[in-house]
């Protein structure tokens, strides 16, 4: 048995997509948590397309969604009960039953038109993120898993930073350890190692995995120092919406033309996008000309 490892450490990135919305910080928080796992989940399947992440449950944070688009852009939103967000306090951090209530996490692979696209949906159980991809690969991939999430502002209030660090414990020969990530060197890891590695990473504190004065590769040196650990090229990661004026203009275009005038505001039309926040604004009477024009 072999383990390998996968660490995201997420700064700038991370800011600019929680700042594009005036979420609230408890939203904000475990928007940066689902979007370090995200990356950290992409980074271990090493395929050329769209990887997303989706929780829909029935509690005050009903959705969110995290995706990364090869080779390394993401994006995030959340959707959410504003009263009921605030009634927890901003300092709070509640169980995944009482914020996003009862529900499904669904991670899926698109690579593109002519591939088939996969998706893996278990429910919403455990108490905070990590527990709910731990039972993913516990019920659909039936691989041991650990990992630990963290994602807060700077102690001074300074940006956002996020990060996360993903073990498996896999089988000797998977072809998938050659992929691109961290691998502890040993020949066989017993029952009894595997319990002590995972123990060793219960130890990581949230300070650590998003201090920006603490390297990736120090940090795992910290955590792992004792067995061994190699580490490959990192890739980078930035923010990287894919909406534009064209997308917005197509999607008006595909609606009904007897729908547009009731969503128009003194004659304007105004797409806002999810993800990144940014508006774009159309003229009703270009939609109307160009019917006319057909």
């Amino acid at each position: 048995m072999t383990v390998r490892g996968r660490l995201v450490r997420l700064g700038p990135a991370l800011d600019q997509i929680l700042t594009r919305h005036d979420y609230p910080e408890l939203v904000s928080r475990l928007l940066g948590e689902a979007v370090a796992l995200s990356s950290a989940l992409a980074a271990v399947l090493k395929f050329e397309g769209l990887f997303t992440l989706q929780t829909k449950g029935d509690g005050p944070l009903s959705t969110m969604v995290a995706d990364v688009k090869s080779p390394g852009d993401l994006r995030g939103y959340a959707q959410f009960d504003g009263e009921a967000i605030a009634n927890f306090g901003s300092d709070a951090k509640p169980s995944i039953p009482r914020l996003l209530g009862a529900g499904h996490i669904a991670f899926t692979v698109d690579q593109g038109a002519d591939t088939e696209r996969y998706q893996g949906i278990v429910a919403l159980e455990g108490q905070n993120l990590a527990d709910c991809a731990h039972n993913y690969f516990r019920e659909s991939e039936q691989i041991e898993t650990a990992i630990v999430l963290a994602c807060r502002k700077s102690p001074d209030g300074g940006p956002w930073r996020g990060g996360a660090i993903m073990l498996q414990r896999l089988p000797e020969g998977d072809p998938s350890l050659l992929a691109r990530g961290v691998e502890v060197e040993r020949d066989e890891v017993s029952e009894d190692d595997w319990r002590r590695v995972v123990t060793m990473l219960a130890s990581t504190k949230d300070s650590e995995l998003t201090d920006p004065n603490l390297s990736g590769d120090d940090l795992l040196y910290r955590l792992f120092h004792e067995d061994g650990v190699r580490i490959f090229e990192p890739t980078l990661l930035q923010p990287g919406c894919r909406c534009s004026e064209e997308r917005a203009e197509r999607i008006l275009s595909q609606l009904p033309k007897e729908e547009l005038p009731g969503l128009a505001l003194e004659g304007e039309l105004i797409v806002t996008c999810e993800f990144c926040n940014a508006s774009y604004t159309f003229s009703l009477d270009q939609f109307e000309t160009s019917s006319q024009e057909a």
